[in-house]
């Protein structure tokens, strides 16, 4: 008889994956396919009539909306989400943290910062307060000869600034200000018209009231005479340090995020960027996460690692404000997943949520991070932001990470401003798009183990750390996104 490659993710699992798909009559472990499976989709484990729970990762993932037979395939058709509009969250029950790792230490090189947090990169960040010097800068910086210990030089466009109100407007400043905060900036450049909303004065008294920031220079260009744009950042990058330094794990953050989901995510490269956080955070390094609307349905497993009430409290009130914010917008909270996630085979939000989880790793959460917030301490922290990519990585290097790691099963090009390692789910992706991808993770589906996995993917961290530039770096791809809750006069 034919037979198929099965993962069973939980012995209390009622359905099985199958990575490389499989056809009707074919052995599945002990099931019989009932019909043709895509790759990372899945079967049924066992008869599951109408109405029952369905369970993948030992946890629910939706229910039956018709009786599914043992070896059908299970998706959207026949499978419905258990969320709804009301908030539905654990009771604290926090559980025994894990044991810290053992082995030795490890280094990275960085550039050191007045704050204490290294730099990765050695960058000179020019930030806008308002979208419509945007252009003007571009062109001015063309006239600029970066010296050799720069980086780059990289302008944060954004289209805001200018006729925002109330807290819609407070939430630019905070992010801009906390990116002003990355230590991969060297020098900050805030750049004003002169006649916006958000005045040149008042983001950099939002800058400084966050502490002492990296060589900190601000224009405003209705007043300033032709050049002086150009001197400022050569200005700048006098005073910039010049050389890298040794520094342990304990100084390194690292954000994480998925984006372009397929059935492999939370078998590969989720769970093996968790095995690296539980490493890294076992070092005192910190992992910052954030996609709170992909939390939903996966609260539970967040709260059991949350050891301090306030930080639960102040992941339920967050988990709360999206819910309600899908809401006030007359949106279903359970909109999602996307319609790539539904062709690569994640079925409800509940199924992407746990397998976004997976990154996070099993350590403790110690700290749930407004918009723009500065990570402070080590172990798992929660950001502000939704799932949007670009939104979400914005809001992780505004909180201080030195560089993200970036997981995707259907691939995509972008970069955030800070390193963006993108590891590939399925090693079809990593061959078909090189250009994009810099590590592929989905080796652990044909035979690597995840410890040697684990191990390639701490020193591709650790040389990105160090200076070995990423793909969307090599090709000068770099962008912010802002998140906007209101109106535009």
């Amino acid at each position: 008889m034919r037979s198929a490659d099965v993962i069973l993710l939980s012995e209390a699992d009622n359905v099985i994956v199958l990575p490389k798909g499989g056809t009707a009559g074919a052995s599945a472990g002990t099931v019989t396919l009932a019909e043709d499976i895509l790759p990372g989709h899945k079967a049924a484990r066992v008869a599951i009539a109408r109405g029952n729970t369905i369970v993948k990762y030992g946890s629910a993932i939706g229910k039956a909306a018709k009786d599914i037979r043992s070896g059908e395939w299970v998706h959207e058709h026949n499978v419905k989400t258990r969320l709804g509009d009301d908030l539905d969250l654990p009771v604290w029950k926090p559980k025994a943290p894990p044991e810290n790792a053992d082995g030795e230490e490890r280094y990275f090189q960085g550039f050191p910062r007045r704050s204490g947090r290294p730099g990765v990169r050695n960058d000179l960040w020019i930030i806008p307060s308002v979208g419509c010097v945007n252009g003007e800068i571009q062109s001015e910086i063309r006239m600029f000869r970066k010296p050799d210990w720069i980086d780059s030089v990289k302008v944060l466009e954004h289209p805001y600034g200018c006729s925002q109100l109330g807290g819609d407007m407070e939430m630019t400043r905070g992010i801009l200000a906390g990116l002003a905060h990355n230590p991969n900036a060297a020098g900050v450049l805030l750049v004003g018209l002169g006649c916006e909303n958000l005045t040149l004065a008042s983001l950099r008294e939002a800058v400084l009231s966050k502490g002492p920031s990296e060589g900190l220079r601000s224009l405003e260009l209705q007043t300033e005479r032709d050049g002086t744009l150009v001197a400022a950042l050569g200005e700048l990058a006098e005073q910039a340090s010049r050389k890298r330094l040794k520094y342990p794990m304990k100084d390194l953050f690292v954000g994480v995020k998925c984006g372009g989901s397929d059935g492999f995510s939370g078998l590969s490269a989720n769970p093996l960027v968790g095995r690296f956080a539980d490493w890294l955070t076992a070092r005192g390094g910190g992992i910052l996460a954030t996609e709170i609307p992909e939390m939903f349905g996966a609260e539970g497993v967040i709260a059991s690692r949350i050891h301090d009430k306030s930080v639960y409290e102040a992941f339920i009130a967050m988990d709360q404000w999206f819910r309600d914010y899908y809401v006030r917008h007359g949106q279903p909270i359970f909109e999602n997943p996307s319609p790539g996630n539904r062709a690569g085979g994640i079925t409800t939000l509940e199924e992407k949520s746990l397998g976004a989880a997976e990154k996070t790793g099993t350590g403790i959460v110690t700290a749930v991070l407004n918009y723009g917030e500065m990570s402070v301490g080590g172990g798992v922290q929660i950001a502000f932001a939704p799932g949007n990519d670009l939104v979400s990585c914005t809001s992780l290097a505004g909180s201080g990470a030195q560089m993200i790691l970036f997981t995707t099963g259907r691939g995509t090009p972008f970069g955030s401003i800070v390193p963006t390692l993108k590891i590939s789910t399925n090693s079809e992706l990593a061959a078909r798009r090189v250009n994009w991808i810099d590590f592929d993770a989905g080796t652990v589906l044909t035979g690597e183990t995840w410890k040697d996995a684990a191990s390639r993917l701490i020193d591709a961290v650790l040389r990105t750390a160090s200076g070995e530039r990423t793909a969307h770096e090599r090709k000068e791809i770099s962008a912010i996104a802002i998140f906007k809750d209101g109106v535009i006069l």
